[in-house]
């Protein structure tokens, strides 16, 4: 009898057996507030019934259209009506499966139209575990051990990650940009970077929301080398952070490339890369393709979703009960001394646990996080020690649900602390 791999271990204890909305009911029937949302990919919560009805729909009419075969009308709308939502200038999209396949794309992208080998990084990103883009992570050990040498062409620098320097955001802003701009003349002389790559707010790295004015001064080095600005946008678009993309935070920026995936398409596997049709048509012809990208069904799931956010004003709601989660969570580590900072931006919100000496404490991250799960609140745990414990509800969530979560994270701290 074959097995799962055991390496494959779960952040929690809970066999799902159905989900519906925020929650979901383990095998036994126990009920579970699921503030992880399958790391941010069931947007529209679980189950949500005009995504199933979609679905359904499709799969008695067209499973698979394979794109470079045949075309399929539920790949043709969803480039249609995803222009409805992405910058004005990214008029041209690619569908591939998951993130990580479409970082690699927007990297192939980025070099072929640049012509230049170096892709720049920052410290802390998660970009996703295929090869290439394990070779641009660095939010933890584990995706990088072992399995080198790495990917060439790949240069890091610093992220303005304030609590972890001990400065004002405006200090590690100066820092993390001067240090781009020697590395711009030194170890990544700027006429060999092809892109920049970052992720509006860390994810693995730590839930730690980049600074506007680090993104400005990216764009503005960007603009001034030559060099294009990739928005990994895996976990931060579609609502996610308050805005469409997190990116919007920062008024009149518009990355070069946008990578999009996780929330798209409530849990079928689906993602992308938007840029103008100019720089789109600069990949070289077959650089483009996949045997399930674009799939029909994700695709229709996908159009369904998008619906789904539009109607419900989900953007909106999480902007709303994101304040509202992110109030309660400060609230309720007031008088806890190990937690050192709280942190986030929209429905996506992290608690980072320090010990007195300002080293990370992971331990007790991990046990408040096991005892929020015998509470019944799923959470995950991130950043490179894994001392942070992240919240990632679904966009539908509630006022009353969010109290919820924060009621039951409150107990588990008092057990964990």
């Amino acid at each position: 009898m074959a097995q799962l791999s055991p390496v494959l271990t779960q952040a929690t204890p809970v066999q799902a057996a159905r989900g519906e909305g925020v929650y979901l009911y383990d095998t036994e029937g126990r009920r579970y507030l699921d503030f992880t949302a399958g790391i941010g990919v069931t947007s529209t919560g679980h189950c949500h019934p005009k995504v199933v009805a979609a679905a359904q729909d499709q799969v008695a009419t067209l499973i698979h259209g394979q794109y470079t075969t045949v075309m399929h009308q539920p790949l043709l709308k969803l480039a249609d009506r995803l222009g409805d939502v992405l910058p004005p200038a990214l008029d041209s999209v690619f569908f591939l499966n998951s993130g990580s396949e479409a970082v690699e794309a927007s990297v192939r992208l980025a070099r072929h139209a640049t012509g230049r080998p170096l892709i720049l990084a920052f410290d802390g990103g998660f970009h996703g575990r295929t090869m290439g883009a394990a070779a641009l992570t660095t939010s933890g050990a584990k995706i990088r051990s072992g399995i080198g040498p790495m990917m060439g062409g790949t240069v890091f620098a610093p992220f303005p990650y304030a609590y972890r320097y001990g400065w004002s955001e405006e200090q590690a802003v100066e820092f993390a940009l001067a240090e781009l701009d020697r590395q711009l003349v030194s170890t990544a002389p700027a006429a060999d970077v092809a892109a920049f790559i970052i992720e509006p707010v860390l994810g693995e790295g730590g839930y730690v929301p980049t600074p506007p004015a680090f993104l400005r001064g990216l764009r503005e080095r960007a603009d001034r080398h030559g060099i294009l600005l990739i928005a990994d946008e895996v976990q931060t678009g579609y609502g996610r952070t308050g805005k469409f993309w997190g990116h919007q935070h920062v008024e009149g920026l518009t990355p070069d490339i946008l990578i999009t995936a996780k929330g798209l398409a409530s849990g079928f596997p689906l993602s992308g890369i938007a840029a103008s049709r100019e720089l789109m048509s600069k990949a070289r012809p077959g650089s483009q393709g996949g045997t399930y990208g674009g799939n029909a069904v994700a695709c229709a799931a996908a159009l369904a979703t998008l619906d789904v956010v539009q109607e419900e004003g989900l953007v909106e709601n999480a902007a709303v009960q994101g304040r509202r989660l992110l109030d309660g969570l400060r609230g309720a580590s007031a008088d806890v001394k190990s937690v050192g900072d709280v942190r986030g931006l929209g429905l996506m919100v992290a608690v980072e646990f320090t010990a007195p000496d300002g080293s990370p404490d992971a331990a007790t991250a991990v046990k408040a996080h096991a005892a929020a799960a015998e509470q019944g609140l799923l959470l995950l745990t991130c950043g490179p020690f894994g001392n942070v414990v992240r919240f990632i509800p679904p966009l539908i969530t509630t006022a009353e649900q969010v109290d919820e979560g924060v009621a039951l994270w409150s107990k588990a701290l008092a057990n964990a602390v």
